[in-house]
């Protein structure tokens, strides 16, 4: 049966801001990215988060350390299972706040991240043919607005986000959703007033 909770099982903190180059070099790697962000829908064990990644049990314990020695993860509750211990390991923040355009963050510490569109794009290369059909959009738009009305937009694409990431869970798919707002350096015509022939 599907977890139908819009939160985790587990109590965390809104927001956790990385300023330890330690935490930037745990979590810009791709299958800690996953595990945190498979966190987001329930407290797992390293077995559990294993089969979701399809990856060994060993991979994946190790990548759960070097999360919760960053202070990105920690056990949230154990459960005798067979008389064995079973630790389920959650995120300390639902939102790990960091600054992607800035690289001065990452530099000493041997990280190049991908950047989200990178990573979406690459995820939407591999689309299986299966799910052609489901519903899905990109596009874009451009306008030229006062950075006050940029800043409005922000907050309104995080709200969105945020509601997205609230979701009840179930269905079989996850996906995924990407937004932004960015300046750019696109030419405009000028105001019919300002005597331009």
């Amino acid at each position: 049966m599907a977890d139908q909770s819009a939160v985790p099982d587990y109590g965390l903190a809104d927001e956790l801001e990385l300023t330890d180059p330690a935490q930037y070099r745990a979590l810009f790697d791709e299958t800690r990215m996953k595990i945190v962000n498979l966190l987001l829908e329930r407290a797992a064990t390293t077995t559990e988060l294993a089969a979701a990644l399809g990856k060994p049990k060993g991979t994946v314990g190790h990548h759960l350390k070097v999360l919760e020695y960053a202070g990105l993860v920690h056990v949230v509750r154990t459960k005798l299972v067979r008389a064995i211990e079973a630790r389920y390991y959650g995120r300390t923040a639902r939102v790990f706040l960091y600054h992607d355009w800035d690289r001065a963050s990452f530099e000493g510490i041997g990280l190049e991240p991908k950047g989200l569109l990178a990573e979406a794009m690459a995820e939407v290369a591999q689309i299986p043919e299966a799910h052609k059909d489901l519903p899905m959009t990109t596009n874009a738009r451009y306008a030229r607005i006062p950075v006050e009305r940029a800043e409005e937009w922000r907050e309104r694409l995080y709200e969105l986000l945020d509601e997205f990431a609230r979701q009840p869970r179930g269905g079989e798919v996850t996906y995924g959703l990407l937004v932004g707002i960015f300046p750019t350096q696109r030419g405009h015509l000028p105001h019919p007033e300002d005597g331009a022939a």
